[in-house]
């Protein structure tokens, strides 16, 4: 053999050899890439008409109605009907779920916690929420405050009864005068950036001074500043959230999860001739003893003739008095999500037909509204240090 054709043999082989290699990396490839679409989660989740806002300065979306477990879930409501409440609300484009360690003293996370890992969204569809002050009832002096410890150990309990790896907010759920702002901060600092427990952290009914407080702290020693507020906002009660937050919004952009948007049910028109045998009141009558005295006093039986007449205006517009009072607080652009509470799968139906409501509220109409309420609140023009 000639040395031109042993060099002709040698190139062969050395294309043939490219060929083959090329040819097992296309197949690698290949397999790869299958192997990393079976991998990728199938969404679960269709917004619908749902319409969304970013929480605070964020850029968590979450929907405006959301589902929260207060007074239900973990006691009067558990097993599959959570499981159903849960879905219904994701079936009607609700992404928000909210809890707290307080509730039932941890049964209510343990409920939901429970219906999510059957339902088995995947983890990046949903938003969750729970709080931490009060705790689960336990006697020990640090399982309940804001000290870190307790902030910290809270927050990991809360998260193994939710069988969660994280939240996506956690709320101080109550201020505590007994520990140092600069401690709170800290803390809740420390489970979003160093430990991975949650991606953010609010207050709920706090003061808006505490809340700037905290901010001021947040900002000057390099610390993550709260972004959300849980408090009460219905039509009547309106004043802190009207008038004494209306700097948060303006100067940090502040969001806010509201609960009780029905009232504790007034709002309902469930209450206007008596207390039903199967309404909240009659359930947790020693809970709402006072709420119940107020409502059998003058002033309560004002607010009762005030839903009467609301009722009217409800169903001129073709809806329910519920519905009405969930979109009247959508309406406000400062609210983030409105809170609601469903013990039947018919209810959260009912409710989130609020959604169809909100365009329904023109000038003419909330004009109307506030002519029977006669509660307006005259905000105050402060305004903070924009950041």
């Amino acid at each position: 053999m000639n040395l031109s054709s042993a060099r002709g043999i040698l190139q062969l082989s050395s294309r043939a050899r490219q060929h083959i290699k090329i040819q097992s990396l296309s197949r690698t490839n290949w397999q790869s890439i299958a192997m990393a679409s079976s991998l990728s989660p199938v969404s679960k989740y269709d917004p619908k008409n749902m319409e969304f806002r970013y929480l605070g300065p964020t850029g968590l979306k979450v929907s405006i109605f959301s589902l929260g477990g207060w007074m239900s879930y973990g006691k009067h409501v558990t097993g599959n009907p959570v499981k159903e409440c849960l879905q219904a609300a994701w079936d009607h484009g609700i992404n928000y779920f909210d809890t707290a360690e307080s509730y039932f003293k941890g049964e209510s996370e343990i409920a939901m916690g429970q219906a999510l890992k059957e339902l088995d969204w995947p983890r990046e569809e949903y938003v969750i929420s729970t709080k931490i002050f009060f705790g689960t009832g336990r006697k020990e002096p640090n399982t309940r405050g804001l000290s870190k410890k307790h902030i910290v150990e809270g927050l990991k309990q809360s998260l193994k009864r939710l069988q969660l790896d994280y939240v996506d907010v956690v709320f101080a759920h109550r201020m505590d005068p007994n520990v140092p702002m600069k401690e709170i901060v800290e803390s809740f600092t420390q489970v979003i950036r160093h430990l991975n427990l949650a991606y953010y952290w609010g207050t709920s009914e706090w003061t808006a001074a505490q809340i700037q407080e905290a901010t001021t702290i947040a900002e000057k020693y390099n610390l993550i500043a709260p972004v959300v507020e849980q408090p009460q906002y219905n039509m009547f009660a309106r004043e802190r959230f009207e008038n004494e937050y209306a700097p948060l919004y303006s100067s940090f952009s502040y969001g806010t999860t509201i609960w009780s948007p029905l009232n504790y049910g007034i709002l309902t028109g469930k209450y206007n001739d008596g207390i039903p045998e199967d309404s909240r009141f009659a359930k947790e009558g020693e809970f709402f003893k006072d709420t119940i005295t107020r409502l059998r006093s003058p002033e309560g039986q004002e607010k009762i003739e005030k839903v009467k007449k609301l009722t009217n205006i409800a169903e001129k517009l073709g809806t329910t008095m519920s519905a009405l009072a969930l979109a009247w607080c959508a309406k406000n652009k400062n609210v983030t999500t409105v809170i609601l509470g469903a013990t039947k799968v018919e209810q959260l139906v009912e409710n989130c037909k609020a959604l169809e409501v909100i365009p329904k509220l023109t000038d003419a109409i909330m004009n109307e509204i506030e002519e029977v309420l006669q509660n307006k609140p005259e905000v105050k023009q402060q305004i903070w240090t924009q950041r």
